[in-house]
């Protein structure tokens, strides 16, 4: 065979491959849709009540790509407290994220440094669970690719932008979004990203330590301290645990049941 059509078919198969893996991150999102979609939804309907206008209301979901905080924002915004407090309450209930990016930059340290800047602002609860699901299951020999990350991620925002727009335009449609279950969509949507981990060492230990401390702090000191306390009550335990052998018994047991 020819250098040339030795190159021409190195380029097929790098192209077949990138389109592979574009396809593994859309279809990773399919089964997402919903709760992204009705997510998005509600806040465009939530944003509208507050008295914020359409547009003010989509480039919120542009620029802050941020779900929860941006929840956070609208109830603290509506208070009148000063703006500081606000910067302040959406750190705490976004304090995660900075998890977040630590456990990714291993995984995304052979992005180029201005695609690995875009890749941490795509980095929400879902992009977080995809990559690391992914990487479990090829047990990293198979590296997170700029193609499947951006697929997923991409879609993933403009699914966002267009169920706030949605919820912008049609949200006042709906009169009581209680009545047909979507004030109950936050909740699904964090626990179906928590059980997704559920196979993991140490998981009923460090997330019945990490809910017990959010529901203290919840009642103490009050939202949104909970939700950042609680996360570092839940990695300060699993890190216990790991350093006590925790970690390598439940390893040693996960072994003889398994044989």
């Amino acid at each position: 065979m020819s250098t040339e059509k030795q190159n021409e078919h190195a380029a097929v198969s790098a192209a077949d491959k990138q389109r592979e893996e574009a396809l593994s991150g859309l279809r990773d999102l399919i089964p997402l849709i919903f709760p992204v979609a009705a997510f998005g939804t509600i806040f465009g309907t939530a944003s509208i009540a507050a008295g914020h206008s359409i547009g003010m209301t989509i480039w919120a979901s542009m620029a802050m790509f941020a779900g929860a905080s941006q929840f956070v924002f609208l109830d603290v915004y509506r208070l009148g407290v000063p703006a500081w407090s606000v910067v302040l309450a959406v750190f705490a209930v976004n304090f995660r994220h900075i998890l977040y990016s630590a456990a990714v930059a291993n995984k995304i340290g052979h992005f180029p440094p201005l695609a690995k800047l875009a890749s941490f602002f795509l980095l929400t609860d879902l992009q977080f669970a995809v990559v690391e699901k992914r990487y479990e299951n090829f047990s990293g020999r198979r590296p997170i690719t700029l193609t499947y990350y951006f697929a997923f991620g991409i879609a993933g925002y403009l699914l966002w932008i267009l169920a706030t727009a949605i919820g912008a335009l049609f949200g006042s449609l709906i009169e009581d979004p209680a009545l047909i279950g979507l004030d109950f969509i936050l909740p699904i949507y964090f626990l179906t990203i928590l059980m997704g981990f559920r196979a993991r060492r140490n998981f009923v230990p460090v997330v019945l330590v990490s809910a017990v401390a959010a529901v203290v702090v919840e009642k103490t000191l009050g939202a949104p301290w909970h939700i950042s306390i609680g996360a570092l009550c839940g990695i300060a335990t699993a890190v216990l645990l790991s350093l006590s052998g925790g970690g390598k018994a439940a390893t040693a047991g996960e072994g003889s049941a398994n044989g």
